[in-house]
């Protein structure tokens, strides 16, 4: 595709997720489905809650069209793909009936094992046999779809992770252009450009929040897409490019489970939470992310010849400076927001 043509083709993704989303915005004001603020949020106002109900059809078109682009005629993207939108339909159920946890977790290892069929080869690279690699692969699969879930706690920052590592991926595509890469370097922009597109009404002071209806579907996409990116070889890319969602929510969590505390419940433990507590604001941690994920981007694409477990090791130390920035950094004037 040329250069034209993937303006294009982002230009049609990111006007969508705008317009589509400020219908869903004023949907969910006339219905007052609203996020009401408690003890564990991180806002202040009653804001909607749902703005998924235009991200999610919106993600699950892209893959298609890209799936039809690229000629993909095998089951298994497909029921993937409707694993996603049932994951969808699902989390839409919770945020308007708070559904048990135990049914929210058992249906999405039904969908992850479903989304396994579209993986056809193993992510371990063949370290393991490959019904470790799969069992593997659905336990990391349901983390990050819940940890993604976890992290959405602030204006603006599922938007920016997510269009980071739909950048990543597609700065992939365009660095190394191989088949296999191609289509997924496609769905990276196209996530970018429906990011971009939310953002404009997510940006701090947010008019509406995703809700699981978005952040559940986005995590199980974004899952699919970099477990396929690690079973393709990339499988550093595929680690760095999350990795500080990846640290904050795992490190979070394990702090918790140790402290025999529910971890499937709201709390304000997270780093960037802790950051909105000292005084930031939601668009100063959201920046300080969208910078580290750049330097993130970065370290996966300079010097080819630099081994993957270095480039793991830097991004490693780039999380803990944005975590360190967090906790310890002067706050300055930001408003707490």
């Amino acid at each position: 595709m040329t250069f034209a043509g993937l303006a294009t083709f982002a230009s049609i993704f990111l006007v969508s997720s705008m317009l589509l989303t400020w219908g869903v915005l004023n949907y969910l004001r006339r219905k007052a489905i609203l996020d009401t603020p408690n003890h564990r949020s991180s806002h202040a106002v009653p804001t909607p809650r749902g703005g998924g109900l235009a991200i999610t059809p919106l993600l699950i078109v892209l893959i298609a069209v890209v799936f039809a682009f690229t000629g993909v005629t095998s089951i298994g993207p497909w029921l993937m793909l409707a694993a996603a939108g049932g994951l969808g339909l699902l989390s839409w159920l919770d945020d308007r009936h708070d559904l048990p946890a135990a049914k929210r977790f058992a249906l999405q290892f039904v969908a992850v094992m479903i989304g396994v069929l579209a993986l056809d080869k193993p992510v371990l690279g063949g370290i393991v046999p490959i019904w470790l690699d799969h069992v593997l692969v659905v336990i990391a699969w349901v983390w990050f779809i819940n940890l993604f879930n976890f992290m959405d706690g602030i204006d603006g920052i599922s938007g920016v992770e997510a269009g980071s590592i739909g950048l990543g991926i597609f700065i992939l595509a365009l660095f190394v252009p191989l088949p296999q890469f191609i289509g997924l370097g496609y769905i990276g922009l196209g996530i970018l450009a429906i990011m971009i597109g939310f953002l404009i009404w997510n940006w701090h002071p947010a008019k509406l929040f995703l809700g699981d209806v978005g952040s559940v579907p986005l995590g199980f996409i974004l899952g699919w897409l970099l477990l396929k990116v690690a079973s393709e070889g990339a499988w550093a890319i595929a680690l760095i490019l999350p990795s500080y969602y990846l640290f904050d929510a795992s490190f979070t969590l394990i702090k918790r489970a140790l402290r025999r505390e529910k971890i499937w419940q709201a709390h304000r433990e997270h780093f960037y939470q802790l950051a909105i507590q000292r005084g930031f604001s939601h668009a100063r941690v959201s920046i300080m992310i969208l910078i580290s994920n750049m330097i993130l981007i970065a370290i996966c694409f300079a010097q080819n010849d630099t081994p993957d477990w270095m480039r793991v090791v830097a991004a490693l130390f780039v999380v803990l400076g944005l975590v360190g920035m967090m906790v310890r950094m002067p706050v300055g004037r930001a408003p707490n927001a």
